[in-house]
C-alpha cells in the first residue's frame, strides 16, 4: 500500500509539473481573445437659425468672428469603447483600452461644396505613441456651416496579433478570409495534412493537388517555403468604413449612431489567471512543506510498525529458533564493534567457515580472485 501511495505521489508530481510547463509556454504565446468594438457617431450644433431664432432681418443676431459666436457651427463626434465580456467574474475585470489604442489610423472625409468651404475637408488621424498623442476616448471635429454634409468614416484597427486579407486564390481553397499570418499557416498545414499531399519517401516536399497546382507553380514544393509562399497571398485587410449625415438645419439625434465592429486583442484575464496559477505564494509553499513533512512522519511510523510486525510474528511461529538466531545476531555485532570475541573483530565466523555451502556464496569466487592479486602483485613486488 506504501508504494501505491509513493507511485501515486510521483505520478500527480509529473503531472501537476508537466501543467505547469504548459502554462508557461501558453503565457509566452500571448493568448489573445476576440472583443466587440462598439462605436458611437454623433453630433451637435451651435449658432444655426432653427436656434438662434431668427426669422427676419432684425432678428438675426450679430456674428462674432473672434469668439465664434453666432456663427453657424456643428460638431461631429467619434467615440468607442470595448463591451464587457457578459458574466465576467469582477476579479477578472480589467480597465478597457482606450479607444485611440484599438486604431492604427483613421480619415474622416467631409463632402462639403469646395467653392463654400475649400480647406479642411480630409482629416487624418495617424496614432503616434508618446506624450504629445495621448490615448483618448474619442475625437471631436468642428466645422462651421449651416449646409448639410456627408461624412466618411475610413478606420484601420490594430488588431493582436496582426490581421491579413487573404487573396481569394488561396482564401478559397483554405476557406478563411482573413486571419493572422500564423493562423493562415496552420490552416494551410491542416489542409496539407488532411489532403495527405505531404510526399511519402521525402517528408520534407509537399505535392501540389490540382488547386494547390496554380499556388504553387510547380508540382512539389520544400516544406521551408511554405511561409514564404503564404505571405505572397496576404494583403493589408479592409478597413472599418462608416457613413453618417450631419443635417444642421435639424435637431440632432437624441442617441447616436452604434456600429459594432470586432477587434482581436491580448486576453488579460486570462493571462492573470494563468500567471497566478504559475505563481506559487509564500502561504502555499508553507501549507505543502508541512504536508510534506506529516507525510515523512507517517511513512517512517509505519516503516517502524512493519518491523515490529515482523519481529512479533517471526517470534510467535517458533519462538525457540528466533531466540536462537537473535542472539546469534547480536553476538556476532557486538563481536564487530569491540573487535574481540571468538572471530576478534572478523566479519565472517569460523562456524560458518566449517560449513560447504559458505563457499557457494556468489561472492566467495571474486574475493578469492581479488585475494590472489593481491598475493601475486606483493610476490612480483619482492
Amino acid at each position: 500500500m506504501y508504494q501505491d501511495l509513493v507511485e501515486t505521489e510521483r505520478k500527480l508530481d509529473w503531472t501537476m509539473m508537466r501543467k505547469k510547463v504548459e502554462v508557461q509556454d501558453a503565457l509566452a504565446r500571448n493568448p489573445t481573445t476576440t472583443r466587440t468594438l462598439r462605436l458611437f457617431l454623433s453630433h451637435t450644433v451651435s449658432g444655426q437659425l432653427w436656434q438662434t431664432g431668427g426669422g427676419g432681418a432684425d432678428e438675426t443676431p450679430l456674428a462674432n468672428f473672434e469668439t465664434g459666436e453666432g456663427i453657424p457651427a456643428w460638431a461631429f463626434k467619434i467615440e468607442g469603447r470595448v463591451l464587457e465580456v457578459p458574466n465576467q467574474r469582477h476579479r477578472d475585470r480589467f480597465p478597457q483600452r482606450k479607444f485611440s489604442t484599438l486604431i492604427k489610423r483613421m480619415v474622416v472625409e467631409l463632402d462639403r461644396d469646395p467653392t463654400l468651404y475649400p480647406d479642411g475637408n480630409i482629416v487624418e488621424w495617424p496614432r503616434a505613441p508618446g506624450a504629445h498623442n495621448p490615448a483618448m476616448d474619442g475625437f471631436t471635429i468642428r466645422r462651421t456651416g449651416d449646409q448639410p454634409t456627408k461624412i466618411r468614416v475610413v478606420m484601420y484597427l490594430e488588431h493582436f496579433p496582426e490581421q491579413y486579407k487573404v487573396v481569394p486564390e488561396l482564401g478559397n481553397i483554405l476557406g478563411i478570409k482573413e486571419d493572422s499570418r500564423i493562423g493562415v499557416i496552420q490552416t494551410f498545414w491542416n489542409y496539407i495534412k488532411l489532403q495527405g499531399l505531404q510526399d511519402k519517401v521525402d517528408r520534407r516536399l509537399v505535392r501540389a493537388d490540382d488547386k494547390l497546382r496554380q499556388i504553387f507553380g510547380t508540382d512539389t514544393i520544400p516544406f521551408q517555403k511554405i511561409p514564404d509562399l503564404v505571405n505572397r497571398y496576404l494583403v493589408a485587410p479592409d478597413p472599418v468604413v462608416l457613413h453618417y449625415m450631419v443635417n444642421p438645419s435639424l435637431p440632432p439625434p437624441d442617441r447616436p449612431s452604434a456600429y459594432d465592429v470586432e477587434v482581436k486583442m491580448e486576453d488579460t484575464a486570462l493571462r492573470s489567471r494563468m500567471a497566478v496559477m504559475v505563481q506559487s505564494n509564500k502561504e502555499s509553499s508553507q501549507a505543502l512543506s508541512k504536508l510534506d513533512e506529516e507525510c515523512a512522519m507517517l511513512a517512517q511510523s509505519l516503516h517502524n510498525s512493519h518491523i515490529k510486525r515482523t519481529f512479533l510474528q517471526s517470534f510467535a511461529q517458533d519462538p525457540a529458533l528466533f531466540i536462537q538466531t537473535w542472539l546469534e545476531s547480536q553476538s556476532r555485532d557486538l563481536e564487530n564493534i569491540i573487535g574481540s570475541g571468538p572471530t576478534e573483530g572478523l566479519t565472517v565466523r569460523q562456524e560458518e567457515l566449517k560449513r560447504s555451502e559458505f563457499f557457494q556464496l556468489p561472492w566467495v569466487e571474486e574475493a578469492v580472485a581479488i585475494q590472489e592479486g593481491m598475493r601475486l602483485a606483493a610476490k612480483g613486488m619482492a
